[in-house]
């Protein structure tokens, strides 16, 4: 098995058939499934820090963050502003639930989620997956949409569409974001920032029986 062969087998067994698992075993792997990304995260950090052709400036840096500030932000507030519409039209009995009603939940939440979850989905996801599959998958669009699809299937575990729909949207903005400024610290800002949204705007109810978000 050469190189390239190698990295498609762990592509498939890592993205693809370890998420298929663990919907088949959601209920008996509910309490594993944050230690299992956490396993996960350090072992794609060390073979991301062991490859010398790794630039790990990427990995704390901006990168390119002034040519994609503009794009990200404003998509966000327009996104936030259209969402909350909308939600609050079709369920307004969960509209902002959360910080209304669990403040202390939501506030632990603002501080806990990007460092335990957020960071960990974007190393592995973005950091990990671009450089790792780079010569498998030369084209850059290809790596943003095969990124965005195996994370929603990452969350599948939640057994909802609206989990997966919104991880898959998602993915796409991350991906993007990440093939464009290089910084796995500003797909973290970004992430961060959508992630917290949907959960303060009542969302959180489809992304409550998993590890990620």
């Amino acid at each position: 098995m050469n190189a390239n062969q190698y990295r498609w087998c762990e592509l498939f067994l890592v993205f693809f058939l370890l998420p298929i698992i663990a919907y088949a075993f959601r209920h008996q792997l509910a309490n594993w499934l944050f230690p299992a990304l956490i396993i996960l995260t350090a072992v794609c950090t060390y073979l991301l820090l062991t490859d010398p052709h790794f630039k790990r400036f990427r990995l704390t840096s901006l990168g390119t963050f002034s040519t994609v500030k503009r794009r990200l932000f404003s998509t966000f507030f327009i996104g936030a502003l259209f969402s909350a519409m909308f939600y609050g039209l079709v369920n307004q009995e969960s509209w902002f639930d959360m910080p209304l009603n669990s403040t202390r939940d939501w506030l632990i939440l603002m501080i806990a989620y990007p460092i335990l979850s957020v960071l960990p989905q974007e190393l592995v996801f973005r950091s990990y997956f671009f450089h790792r599959y780079k010569r498998i998958l030369p084209k850059k669009t290809i790596r943003v949409v095969l990124s965005a699809a195996v994370f929603a299937l990452a969350h599948c575990v939640y057994d909802n569409w609206v989990a997966i729909a919104l991880s898959f949207v998602g993915g796409l903005l991350f991906a993007y974001t990440y093939a464009h400024s290089r910084s796995l610290a500003v797909c973290v800002l970004e992430h961060s920032l959508w992630g917290l949204w949907v959960f303060t705007l009542g969302l959180g109810q489809y992304l409550d029986s998993g590890v990620t978000f």
